[in-house]
């Protein structure tokens, strides 16, 4: 099943990369947020449901392009979590931060998670909590880690969204370099090791989350809100965004 959701992640990359290009003609609409939104979101989205439907009929889609759908997975163990296109205003900027985000949900906690860069043709993905990197056909196990004496420990924040709440947290961290990066790419830089806190106090979706989050548990990072609450995802109570979250490799928020 997951060799062809990965296959099919590629194929999705080969269309985004064809509009990063400017191959094919981007167009653009504005959400209530003003957050921009496109037509490459939308076929992506369609392409993805259209697949986990055929591999797995028996569990229902939640796509951020299809919201409509939540109630179908609102008293169900498992359903399938769907991010098109993470970190538009990257994509549409030309910068190189955007993913294709899928996760599976299943009694209110990601259980795989993958995640597609693809401008890197590089995937990050979770099975039986290993977390893995795969970047020109060759796999690797990927830890979360310190870095060394020699380094600074680094935080990665979000690129495009800043609050003050956040500008208070990082007045105390002297220590640490601040990275700004776009999109759930943050999550795999934890992952991997090459970042170890990811503050956010903004509004996520649960979109924006969920494959990052077992991406970086399974490579021993912790993932939790500001008041050391798991985060979940559950649909019961209407909502479809996260609080405050950390994502970080320390005991201490």
């Amino acid at each position: 099943m997951f060799s062809e959701i990965f296959k099919t992640l590629f194929y999705a990359g080969e269309i985004v990369m064809n509009f990063y290009d400017r191959k094919e003609k981007i167009l653009i609409e504005y959400k209530k947020d003003q957050s921009p939104v496109t037509n490459v979101d939308t076929l992506v989205s369609n392409l993805l449901l259209q697949k986990l439907k055929k591999i797995t009929p028996e569990i229902p889609c939640l796509s951020e392009e299809m919201l409509l759908n939540y109630r179908k997975c609102q008293n169900v163990k498992k359903y399938w979590l769907i991010d098109p296109l993470d970190g538009t205003k990257e994509f549409l900027s030309q910068k190189k931060e955007f993913t294709i985000n899928i996760a599976l949900i299943k009694n209110e906690k990601p259980i795989f998670g993958a995640i597609f860069l693809p401008f890197n043709k590089i995937l990050y993905y979770s099975c039986n909590n290993i977390a893995w990197k795969e970047k020109n056909g060759n796999k690797s196990v990927i830890k979360a880690k310190f870095s060394n004496f020699s380094e600074l420990n680094k935080i990665v924040v979000s690129r495009s969204h800043s609050d003050k709440e956040l500008e208070k947290y990082l007045i105390d961290k002297k220590k640490f370099k601040i990275k700004k990066v776009g999109s759930s790419l943050k999550f795999c830089l934890i992952a991997e090791g090459k970042a170890q806190i990811y503050p956010r106090f903004g509004r996520t979706g649960i979109w924006d989350t969920a494959a990052g989050h077992i991406i970086s548990v399974s490579a021993g990072a912790k993932v939790m809100t500001w008041n050391k609450k798991p985060l979940v995802y559950s649909l019961k109570n209407n909502s479809l965004y996260n609080p405050g979250f950390i994502v970080t490799v320390f005991n201490k928020l």
